[in-house]
């Protein structure tokens, strides 16, 4: 079963993986180990977005798709691609905010039928939705 990877759960594996809980860092550790670790295709721009506004350093000369290929690659994450059903389900999910990265990330989720690593408390409060913490 494919298990899916919110944008800061990559960030912290590749940063600081003190920040993981104990069941996501073993959910990380059991999808690498089967190949069965994906993300979302908007979490590779969020990184790029992150590392844009400041709030993500990367080493020096190091620039962000280097970054972003090292993570996906150490990882063997699977880049999902938004696809018609993900982008409307991403539109009437019952979130209280708007952010498109949060809908589109989730919306992934449910259509591949995968569980969610996230520490993200809006997106664990989907009952839909199946998330590790």
């Amino acid at each position: 079963m494919t298990i899916i990877c919110d944008t800061h759960v990559l960030l912290f594996w590749a940063n600081d993986k003190r920040r993981l809980s104990n069941p996501a860092r073993k959910a990380l550790d059991e999808g690498l180990a089967r190949r069965a670790l994906a993300c979302a295709d908007i979490t590779v721009w969020e990184i790029a977005l992150l590392h844009e506004r400041g709030r993500l350093r990367l080493p020096p000369g190091i620039a962000p798709s280097q970054y972003m290929q090292a993570i996906t690659d150490a990882l063997r994450v699977e880049i999902l691609l938004i696809t018609p059903e993900i982008a409307a389900l991403s539109r009437s999910l019952p979130l209280p905010h708007q952010d498109p990265a949060d809908r589109l990330i989730a919306a992934t989720a449910l259509i591949h039928h995968a569980p969610l690593i996230t520490a993200d408390e809006k997106l664990r409060g989907l009952s839909e939705l199946h998330t590790i913490w």
